[in-house]
């Protein structure tokens, strides 16, 4: 059963990582990109669906408690902690790398004509990859409050 679980979440990965590779490589124009990327959502948020759906019945297998109503009960709040981590990092860091996309080419270009505006440029940057940082400390502080039954 553990080698199931393993190949079904293997193949949601390479499933979610294939459409935008050639994307990030350049070869395909505009309306194909969009496509893949449109795909690659699409996937991520069924992934994330389908963990929301199946792990409930996976994080409480192995506990077993008096009332079944606890039981869901703290399944459902461990599951739905597991993806509000998730998504607090990804989203951090996905907002994370447009701040950075959008700030360094100007600090770059800032940097090239005066190079006495190099501190100035670099706290923006900086501050984009606060971010993610910012997004990382959520997901510790969920992960440390869910629930458990121990």
């Amino acid at each position: 059963m553990e080698w199931i679980i393993f190949g079904v979440v293997l193949l949601g990965v390479v499933l979610i990582a294939l459409p935008p590779i050639k994307v990030f490589k350049g070869q395909l124009d505009g309306l194909t990109s969009k496509r893949r990327v449109i795909v690659h959502i699409a996937l991520f948020f069924g992934l994330i669906g389908v963990t929301a759906l199946t792990a409930p019945h996976v994080l409480g297998a192995g506990i077993s408690a008096g009332d079944a109503a606890t039981l869901e009960l703290f399944k459902s709040a461990a599951a739905f902690g597991y993806i509000g981590a998730a998504l607090s990092t990804g989203l951090s860091a996905l907002g994370a790398g447009i701040a950075v996309a959008a700030a360094a080419p100007a600090a770059i270009g800032a940097i090239s004509e005066n190079p006495k505006n190099l501190g100035k440029s670099l706290i923006f940057v900086a501050l984009g990859e606060g971010v993610a940082i910012y997004g990382l400390l959520i997901s510790i502080l969920i992960l440390n409050n869910i629930p458990t039954l121990a």
